[in-house]
């Protein structure tokens, strides 16, 4: 049962409504819309934007609404509609740190702009009170409390931004001071509810949900034709290779040590991988990109699921949505040992080094059975997003 139902609720962040792959954003503003009215605020326009992607039939489209050819406001589902703002914004993060009361000058002149747009779209829908969740959107969102005046604000944050030099620049004095003065702050990791708590006392983890229809234990999965003549046993990755979140150093290791494992892994690669020695080692395997649709197919036919990240903080507070997929299969996991994977610790092998890779895929292999591969199925089960909005609606409440 919905703990919040019949308000209006209006969302901003980084994603738009229209980009093709999923977003934590997307699914958390359907779950919104089964009880509630929901307004989905693309991101505006900006100046760079246009110049460099006016011939991208979602910008040429965004650009029509501007010239009032399309409409702004477009149902895209029971309660919920997708809004391109009808503001044009500077682009300004080029600004140096050193320029930052000028940048925090046409930063409010942005938001004033971006507000006023917004307000044109509650007002054509008739939303009142409004309850106002920013998906991690440091600076268009960073006056949207003072001058939309919500209900409630809510800042939630999914991914540790500052760890990237676009959003560190400037981000690193605003993003505190943003968490500070939302209402409530809420977090899809417990390391990420930990940073907000250092500003906030109403931070509150909410959890990750995982659309897990694709991953579907009880269905058949034929073995792909690439891995049918890759020896067993199979260790798996399925992702993208990238040498700034995955450790080419431990994949090399597991493999060198382990000459009669197969390592297998499923996606695109970034230079470093491209030019590794992994594609030296005979019982590597790069199997390139793939359908999401195929990959169920992939952890099937793998023999134990790893996922080798670097620790650093572009991933130490992100919620490993991969992890949720191998265990859905019924799949042994080892990962690597980090405060996000705390929560996964009863149900997967944690290894703190290289060393530990090659000793616990050794155990996950030797105890694999029915029934530890139910408990891995149900708990992976467990991460819905109904239980997460659950979570966003109590955190919610308490602070009311």
């Amino acid at each position: 049962m919905s703990l919040i139902r019949n308000r209006d609720i209006v969302i901003i962040g980084l994603q738009q409504w229209y980009t093709p792959i999923g977003s934590n954003c997307k699914n958390i503003a359907l779950q919104f819309a089964r009880h509630n009215r929901v307004l989905y605020v693309n991101s505006p326009l900006d100046r760079r934007t246009i110049l460099q992607q006016k011939d991208d039939p979602n910008i040429s489209y965004h650009l029509k609404t501007l010239q009032k050819k399309e409409p702004a406001i477009v149902p895209v589902g029971e309660n919920l509609w997708s809004y391109y703002p009808s503001s044009v914004l500077e682009s300004i993060n080029w600004l140096p740190a050193k320029a930052r009361p000028l940048f925090s000058w046409l930063n409010k002149r942005n938001n004033r702009k971006f507000a006023a747009s917004i307000h044109e779209a509650i007002t054509a829908l008739g939303f009142s009170d409004v309850i106002l969740f920013n998906d991690n959107d440091i600076f268009r969102g960073f006056y949207m409390k003072e001058l939309l005046k919500p209900a409630t604000y809510i800042y939630y944050s999914r991914d540790y931004l500052l760890g990237v030099d676009y959003w560190k620049k400037h981000g690193e004095k605003l993003e505190p001071e943003h968490i500070a003065k939302a209402d409530v702050a809420l977090a899809n990791s417990t390391y990420l509810t930990d940073m907000l708590k250092k500003y906030n006392p109403n931070s509150f983890y909410v959890g990750q949900g995982c659309d897990l229809s694709l991953f579907d234990v009880t269905q058949q999965y034929a073995v792909p034709a690439d891995v049918a003549n890759i020896k067993g046993p199979r260790i798996g990755y399925v992702g993208a290779l990238n040498a700034l979140r995955l450790d080419p150093g431990i994949i090399e290791h597991i493999a060198r040590e382990k000459r009669d494992w197969s390592i297998v892994l499923v996606g695109p690669e970034d230079e470093y991988f491209k030019q590794s020695v992994l594609h030296q080692l005979p019982n590597v395997h790069f199997l390139g990109r793939k359908e999401l649709k195929e990959l169920p197919a992939y952890i099937r036919a793998f023999d134990v699921c790893i996922n080798p990240q670097q620790v650093n903080v572009l991933t130490v507070g992100n919620y490993p949505l991969k992890i949720d997929e191998y265990l859905a299969l019924g799949k042994p996991v080892v990962a690597t040992a980090t405060r996000t994977m705390e929560l996964f610790d009863s149900h997967t092998y944690l290894a703190r080094n290289a060393n530990e890779y090659v000793t616990l895929i050794s155990g996950a292999l030797s105890e694999d059975c029915p029934a530890l591969q139910e408990e891995r199925i149900a708990f992976a089960r467990s991460h819905s997003w109904e239980n997460s909005v659950t979570a966003i609606y109590e955190a919610i409440l308490n602070t009311a």
